[in-house]
């Protein structure tokens, strides 16, 4: 960013961006029922997420807002059962995804950044990726590549005891303790 103006509005959009994942991790934890649910479905255990957002001008020129990785221990199919379940929210109405070979395409989702459309590209039960994109007044990607790469840690107790942790270990094993939830 060049001004410190677009920092800012990166930085709300952001926040907000973080707040919106919070709540649709809270409601794919307890109000959507499993009956119903049509969509993908995945392993459970350590996964690796890659988020990239982007604002896309007029002319299709793309300036990158966020990059940012994350590993932590989910299940993906609960994150996946909320998407497929988004309300409609006010006068956005969500459409029904269709399915095309290993691909959902959702050509309008609701979300807290308004309309969306969504592809959510299956590449095995162990690796997925999922771009949104919002048209209107500011234009935005978001972009989530996510892989699974291991079980699950059970014994977090072990991570304490064990001596000399490189500190880039002892800082994820941290993150994906405090986590708990699902994908960025």
């Amino acid at each position: 960013m060049t001004s410190r103006e677009g920092f800012g509005q990166s930085k709300v959009f952001a926040c907000k961006l973080g707040a919106v994942i919070a709540l649709s991790v809270s409601f794919s934890h307890g109000a959507v029922a499993d009956d119903g649910f049509n969509g993908p479905t995945f392993r459970k255990g350590m996964w690796r997420f890659v988020r990239t957002m982007e604002l896309v001008s007029p002319s299709n020129v793309r300036q990158k807002l966020l990059e940012r990785e994350m590993i932590r221990c989910v299940d993906p199919t609960q994150a996946m059962k909320a998407t497929f379940s988004s309300p409609s929210i006010g006068n956005c109405h969500s459409s029904r995804p269709e399915k095309i070979s290993n691909r959902y395409v959702f050509s309008n989702r609701c979300d807290y950044m308004g309309p969306v459309s969504t592809v959510i590209t299956v590449l095995s039960d162990e690796a997925y990726t999922e771009v949104n994109e919002v048209h209107g007044q500011a234009p935005r990607t978001d972009r989530v590549v996510a892989r699974r790469i291991s079980d699950c840690h059970e014994d977090r107790a072990a991570l304490v005891q064990q001596p000399a942790a490189a500190p880039s270990e002892v800082s994820r094993e941290l993150e994906q303790e405090t986590a708990e939830g699902e994908p960025l």
